[in-house]
């Protein structure tokens, strides 16, 4: 009896020690993993980290999160949408269905027959009316109901409180010697790669100007200098509106050229006595290239960061690309004032989205697109 007690006892020891050697061995592996967990890669026993691939490959990455984010904001828009309708149909005590048909849809009114043949006419089909008839009405009539429901989203958002927290992927840009609208310490900081001679950066000149109206203080725009190899006048202009900006006049150059479009030597040296420069220091410094090696730093840095186009943004480091019109650059700015101006949350708060529990993720709304 005792020495089954014994034997009993040693395996117990045993067992415990596998254990303790196991949970010690799982810690081990956890802080290894926790230690290694930015590394990528290990090349020769050398490891590499994810900073090491932001900082040699970001350009590349920065596009392909960029599309993501445009994936995910999409996304999120029918994640919103999904949320205020069922929020609608339920205070309704209705189901989503109920709520589009006698609410949404009621005032959509099938083509007549007139309006059928005639949209038939423009389809330049082979096939006669009649057997296409009834998929010309359907199409139609999903055409209306999708502006009803278009129009009646639009009715909810504006009475909901929606604050969108989804942000584009960042960068990290140098903005210690360009010129600025505003002080570069402003709560928003736009920077703008451009090209003078590109007609979306002539575009949206003036929305920028508006903006920077609006805002105030609470706005500051850089610029920098990304002229394209296909726009042959574009490098000596940005090298013009440097050359002015030494004389101070940077922002009154930069709008003249845009509003001109005059871009040849003699124009540049033009606009340059126009604004009563010192006309010899000028044209020394846009003969000599005096400029051009500041122009050339934007442009490496532009490459590097893997922008393609004009005009590129920065808002807060946030980059947003083809946009050229006055709302979504205030969307952008009113984005960024709202985050600076709300809570920090907790790490253990649920996230939320427009005030309201998501019970899908962005990702998994993706994922079904």
């Amino acid at each position: 009896m005792r020495t089954d007690r014994i034997v009993c006892l040693l395996a117990l020891g045993l067992c415990l020690s596998a254990t303790t050697t196991l949970v010690a061995s799982d810690a081990d592996n956890k802080k290894q993993a926790g230690l290694n967990k930015d590394v990528v890669a290990e090349v020769g026993g050398k490891p590499l980290t994810m900073a090491d691939l932001q900082q040699k490959e970001g350009g590349k990455l920065l596009q392909a999160e960029f599309q993501f984010y445009l994936q995910q904001q999409r996304a999120l828009e029918d994640l919103i949408n999904d949320h205020l309708l069922t929020e609608e149909a339920a205070r309704r005590h209705m189901t989503q269905e109920q709520l589009l048909t006698t609410e949404v849809y009621k005032e959509v009114k099938d083509p007549t027959e007139d309006q059928l043949e005639v949209y038939y006419e423009g389809l330049d089909s082979k096939e006669p009316y009649q057997a296409v008839r009834e998929e010309v009405l359907q199409h139609i009539r999903e055409l209306r109901r999708t502006k009803a429901r278009a129009a009646y989203m639009e009715k909810l958002r504006s009475a909901a409180k929606i604050d969108v927290v989804l942000m584009p992927p960042s960068a990290d840009v140098d903005i210690q010697k360009s010129y600025a609208n505003g002080s570069k310490s402003a709560p928003v900081v736009i920077i703008e790669f451009a090209d003078y001679e590109c007609p979306y950066c002539q575009k949206v000149n003036p929305q920028m100007q508006q903006l920077k109206k609006d805002y105030g203080d609470r706005l500051a725009i850089v610029y920098k200098d990304f002229p394209l190899p296909m726009h042959h006048s574009s490098q000596k202009a940005a090298e013009a509106s440097r050359c002015a900006g030494e004389q101070g006049k940077f922002l009154e150059y930069h709008d003249v050229l845009y509003y001109s479009r005059m871009l040849d030597v003699a124009a540049l040296k033009e606009h340059a006595r126009t604004l009563k420069l010192d006309t010899d220091r000028f044209d020394n410094c846009l003969d000599t290239g005096m400029e051009a090696p500041a122009v050339k730093k934007d442009l490496e840095e532009a490459k590097s960061l893997g922008l393609s186009g004009t005009p590129s943004f920065f808002v807060n480091n946030h980059f947003f690309s083809g946009v050229v019109d006055y709302a979504p650059l205030k969307t952008m700015v009113d984005q960024q004032l709202a985050l600076q101006a709300r809570p920090h949350p907790r790490a253990d708060e649920t996230k939320q989205v427009g005030h309201v529990k998501a019970t899908e993720s962005v990702e998994t709304i993706a994922a079904k697109k």
